[in-house]
C-alpha cells in the first residue's frame, strides 16, 4: 500500500474472533496499545465467526492477506478448542489445556495457537499481591477452568476443589488435574458456599451462576478471582468486598492477558498495561456498568 507520500508501507491486521463478538472488550484494549506504542497502521477488529464459518474463514486468508501483514487473532468462545485442527502448531501452554485464544503467523501465514489466559492469570494474581496460597477452589467446569486450574499448578501448594454439575464435569476437572498435577478434589455445585473457606477462590461460571451465592459469604473471606467483567460487580463479587474480601476481576484478566497478546503479535518486548487497562474502564463505563 502506498501513503500520501508515494513511499511503501505494510499494514498490519489483528482482530478477535467469536460469537457473539459484539460484547469483546478486546479492540478497545489492543486498539489503546497500538496508539501508546505509535503503531499507527495497526488494525485491530472484530469478527463474528461461530464454529461453523471458522475453517472457512481460515482457508481465506492466504487471499485476504496476499498484500497485507496479518499480525495475529484473539479468541473468544466458542473457538478456543474447535480452532486446534487448523492450526500448524500449538505452545505448551495451550496444548496442556487443549485451549487457544491467541493465533500467531508464521512464514508464509503459518498459524500458530497459544494460550495467554493462564499465564494472565497468574500475572493478574500477582499484581494484587497473591503467588501462593494453600488451598483453592475453582467454581465452574470448561476451558476456562481448566485454565484456571493451570493457573493454579503454579500459585497453589495444596488441594483445588472444583464446585460442579454432574459427574461429567466432576470426571473431566479430576483429568485435568491429573494432567496438570494439580491435587483436584470435586463437589457438587449444592455445596459451592463451602468454596469460601479457601484461600483463593476462581469463579469460571457465566453470568448469574452465583448470584446465589452472594448472601452466603462468611465475613472476612480471602480472595475471589472473577473472571466476569460486564456485568461488574457481579453480586458475588460486590459481597465479597463488602465482606472484607479482596477481588481479583474479570477485567484484571482480560488486560493481562491482552498484554501478553500485544507483545505476541507486535513482536514489541513490552505493552502498556496502564492505558490498556484506563481503556477497558472508560469503555465499561459508558456501557454503564
Amino acid at each position: 500500500m502506498t501513503r500520501q507520500d508515494g513511499t511503501l508501507y505494510a499494514p498490519h491486521f489483528a482482530g478477535v474472533l467469536g460469537s457473539p463478538i459484539g460484547h469483546s472488550l478486546s479492540p478497545v484494549l489492543h486498539r489503546a496499545a497500538y496508539a501508546e506504542l505509535g503503531l499507527t497502521e495497526w488494525r485491530y477488529e472484530s469478527h463474528e465467526v461461530d464454529e461453523a464459518a471458522l475453517p472457512g474463514f481460515f482457508a481465506r486468508l492466504p487471499d485476504a492477506a496476499r498484500d497485507a501483514g496479518w499480525a495475529g487473532f484473539s479468541l473468544t468462545m466458542p473457538l478456543k478448542r474447535a480452532v486446534i485442527p487448523l492450526l500448524d502448531e500449538i505452545s505448551d501452554t495451550a496444548a496442556s489445556v487443549e485451549a487457544v485464544n491467541t493465533v500467531t503467523f508464521g512464514p508464509k501465514l503459518s498459524p500458530k495457537g497459544d494460550n495467554t489466559d493462564i499465564p494472565g492469570m497468574v500475572a493478574a494474581l500477582a499484581e494484587r499481591g497473591v503467588d501462593s496460597v494453600e488451598s483453592a477452589a475453582v467454581l465452574g467446569a470448561g476451558a476456562t477452568a481448566s485454565s484456571a486450574l493451570a493457573a493454579l499448578a503454579s500459585v497453589c501448594a495444596g488441594p483445588v476443589t472444583a464446585y460442579v454439575r454432574g459427574e461429567a464435569r466432576a470426571a473431566e476437572m479430576r483429568g485435568w488435574g491429573e494432567r496438570l498435577g494439580v491435587d483436584v478434589r470435586t463437589a457438587p455445585w449444592a455445596k459451592a458456599a463451602d468454596a469460601f473457606d479457601a484461600q483463593l477462590v476462581i469463579a469460571t461460571t457465566p453470568a448469574g451462576a452465583t448470584d446465589e451465592l452472594a448472601q452466603r459469604v462468611p465475613p472476612g473471606p480471602g480472595v475471589l478471582f472473577d473472571v466476569l467483567y460486564d456485568p461488574w460487580p457481579t453480586r458475588l463479587a460486590a459481597a465479597w468486598s463488602a465482606r472484607g474480601g479482596q477481588v481479583v476481576s474479570g477485567l484484571d484478566l482480560l488486560v493481562h492477558q491482552a498484554v501478553l497478546q500485544v507483545r505476541l503479535m507486535t513482536g514489541l518486548p513490552e505493552a502498556p498495561l496502564a492505558a490498556m487497562r484506563a481503556a477497558g474502564e472508560r469503555a465499561l463505563a459508558a456501557r454503564g456498568v
